[in-house]
């Protein structure tokens, strides 16, 4: 709890501190238009990101399996967004981190081995079958209910329609 005091103490200082140095090399005008220059291409990049990120759950989902990885990579993501929304160039350096692939990546396994963020297999309607003998370490893939595309669902399943009638 201390540890987000103090961020939330000095971040802004530091941002001040960047803003009155930045300002006074290229003038006031032009550090403005540069932070709005970094929202709009930090946008521009969430947006291409976050629906890379929504095609790969999409995929794994269709396999059947968990997308944990994509899901963190998600929440990497939206806290990138947050933070280059935020005005000041070290938010709008940590926003772009958390955007680009490669340092994104570094970041959640290095948030997953610190136990800041956990990715289990077990959730989100998926769970491991009993008598499986799957390990923690071992990918788990859900069972599939159906075999293509084209068939239909296996179990207790209703098709029909809904009409309201006021």
């Amino acid at each position: 709890m201390r540890y987000f005091f103090l961020l939330f103490i000095t971040v802004p200082i530091l941002e001040m501190w960047v803003l009155i140095e930045v300002g006074s090399r290229i003038g006031a005008l032009n550090t403005i238009a540069l932070v709005f220059l970094t929202a709009i291409a930090g946008l521009a990049l969430l947006r291409q990101q976050g629906l890379d990120t929504l095609l790969r759950v999409n995929q794994k989902m269709q396999q059947g399996q968990l997308p944990a990885e994509e899901i963190l990579s998600g929440l990497m993501l939206a806290i990138g967004g947050a933070l280059l929304l935020t005005p000041g160039f070290v938010t709008d350096l940590l926003g772009f981190a958390c955007l680009l692939p490669p340092t994104r990546k570094l970041m959640v396994v290095a948030l997953v081995k610190r136990g800041i963020l956990m990715a289990t297999q077990q959730g989100a309607g998926f769970q491991r079958p009993a008598g499986s003998g799957t390990t923690s370490d071992q990918p788990f893939t859900a069972r599939k209910h159906f075999s293509d595309s084209s068939s239909r669902l296996s179990g207790d399943v209703l098709d029909g329609e809904y009409r309201r009638d006021d």
